[in-house]
């Protein structure tokens, strides 16, 4: 069994994995309205894997017997200035998430409560990923340049990407109904 307050940090935590979904839809909009596909469908797959976040959260609660309370998800933004922009602002909040994560080990430790931070190593390792990918990209998308050939082929390659729908214990189509 889980405490109150780290059960409140957790659903909070369901809340911004959501809204980082969100924001990922509303980054796959700006891509395709500007005739930017394949990074579109990145922006999707990254939206799809932050579901699944959630759901590993919403279902971590659940076990330890407590209840979900899902918050209000804040509006993303929607105007961007380019593809580079996306991936900057996709690594600032990634960062805002490895912070909030690292919070919640933090919280995990002073309570003396193994099983979450056991839990929440799988998030300290996959905020490792989360970060080192755009940043990449952002690097590739510097070298590449802004002249269309470039953007061209970096874009073509970023909608290679495909989604592998976790196996697991659940397969979640809550928030995918």
């Amino acid at each position: 069994m889980i405490s109150k307050q780290m059960t409140k940090a957790l659903n909070e935590q369901i809340m911004k994995e959501l809204y980082s979904a969100y924001l990922y839809q509303s980054m796959a909009a700006y891509s395709a309205g500007n005739n930017m596909r394949g990074s579109a469908s990145w922006f999707q797959i990254q939206a799809l894997e932050e579901i699944f976040h959630a759901e590993k959260f919403y279902n971590y609660i659940i076990d330890q017997g407590e209840s979900v309370e899902l918050h209000p998800i804040d509006k993303p933004p929607k105007d961007f200035k380019s593809v580079l922009d996306l991936f900057e602002q996709t690594l600032a909040h990634e960062k805002t998430v490895t912070a909030s994560i690292n919070s919640l080990v933090t919280l995990s430790q002073k309570e003396n409560d193994n099983a979450s931070f056991i839990f929440l190593q799988w998030f300290v390792t996959e905020q490792i990923e989360e970060e080192a990918t755009p940043a990449e990209i952002i690097g590739r998308l510097k070298f590449a340049g802004t002249d269309g050939s470039g953007l061209f082929m970096m874009d073509a390659e970023l909608g290679t990407r495909v989604y592998t729908p976790p196996i697991g214990k659940r397969n979640f189509k809550l928030f995918l109904a």
